[in-house]
């Protein structure tokens, strides 16, 4: 099954849905400990970066120090589509919000500071809103 991979067409359907909960970034020196499931994991040299709910961080004792909203775009793109990233990111940083994005298989996820997450969700609503009406450029 293949992602869209035209830009407008991304930008007008990307659906963004905020999930409920708190999520962290640590990172553990091995696999994955068990009773933990985490909705991303990475594979670094330095060691296995996780991405899950804060609560189960807490519980084990992991360290973090960034908690995020978790937001996934659910359009399903292609992972070659070109300016997806971009376009989302200029538009949270015009709103001086950080983003880090993991692309899966079928969606990208943003991961945004937690306290900013609705307001993040608001902006890339108007984005998709300005691409369904037609209109370039910046939010404003």
């Amino acid at each position: 099954m293949t992602g869209e991979r035209d830009l407008q067409v991304l930008l007008r359907g990307m659906r963004p849905e905020l999930h409920d909960g708190r999520y962290v970034f640590t990172s553990v020196p091995g696999a994955v400990p068990a009773g933990l499931a985490p909705v991303v994991t990475v594979a670094e040299p330095e060691g296995l970066t996780l991405v899950l709910r804060q609560e189960e961080a807490d519980r084990v004792g992991l360290d973090y120090d960034y908690v995020a909203g978790w937001i996934t775009l659910r359009v399903h793109s292609a992972l070659d589509a070109v300016g997806l990233t971009a376009a989302v990111a200029t538009a949270l940083a015009e709103t001086g919000l950080s983003c880090n994005v993991v692309a899966g298989f079928r969606h990208d996820h943003l991961f945004v500071p937690y306290e900013a997450a609705e307001q993040a969700l608001r902006r890339l609503d108007e984005l998709a809103d300005r691409a369904r009406a037609g209109r370039a450029g910046r939010l404003g």
